[in-house]
Formats: structure tokens, sequence, C-alpha cells
């Protein structure tokens, strides 16, 4: 069953142009994962240090296998250092 994956992140205004170059090098290396299906990224529209990004997986599992990938952990890890806090993970399933 397809997952959901909603990933918050809080951005100083100060930080937005470089996350956004971080968030498009992770767009691409996610894009090239064979089970990822589709995701996008918003900013929220009263509040512009909030980021969402929204990714869809066909399986928790390979959802699971990206997150923990080495790729993946690179570029979170330098998302990480630029924000100085964690990022928040959701998962859903559709039903």
């Amino acid at each position: 069953m397809s997952v959901k994956i909603l990933i918050k992140r809080h951005v100083p205004a100060s930080d937005h142009h470089e996350l956004t170059t971080l968030l498009y090098e992770m767009r691409s290396l996610t894009s090239k994962q064979p089970d990822y299906i589709s995701g996008q990224t918003l900013q929220r529209m009263d509040d512009q240090t909030e980021c969402i990004v929204d990714s869809n997986w066909r399986s928790i599992d390979d959802w699971n296998q990206w997150f923990h990938s080495p790729e993946r952990m690179a570029v979170q890890a330098k998302i990480g250092d630029l924000l100085g806090q964690e990022t928040q993970y959701a998962v859903y399933e559709y039903f």
C-alpha cells in the first residue's frame, strides 16, 4: 500500500536560499529512487518560515529504505546543520 510522508521544517528567512538549494539536491536524488511516486514542496502562506515536503512512496518499506540511505542522510545532515533543529516526519497510509 502506498504511503505519504509529510516532512516539516522551519526555515529562517536568512537561510531560505541555501535550504532551497539543498531541497533541490534532495529532490534530484529522491526522483531517481525506483519506488518514489511523486512529491512537492510547499511554503506556508501565513508563516513563510514553515516548509512542508509531501513525498509519496509505493510502500513504507520503500520509504524506510530511502530514509536510511547514505545519500539522503548526507543531504539531510546539511539541512540539519543549516537549520539547527530536527526535521519532523509524519507517515500516512491511504485507506
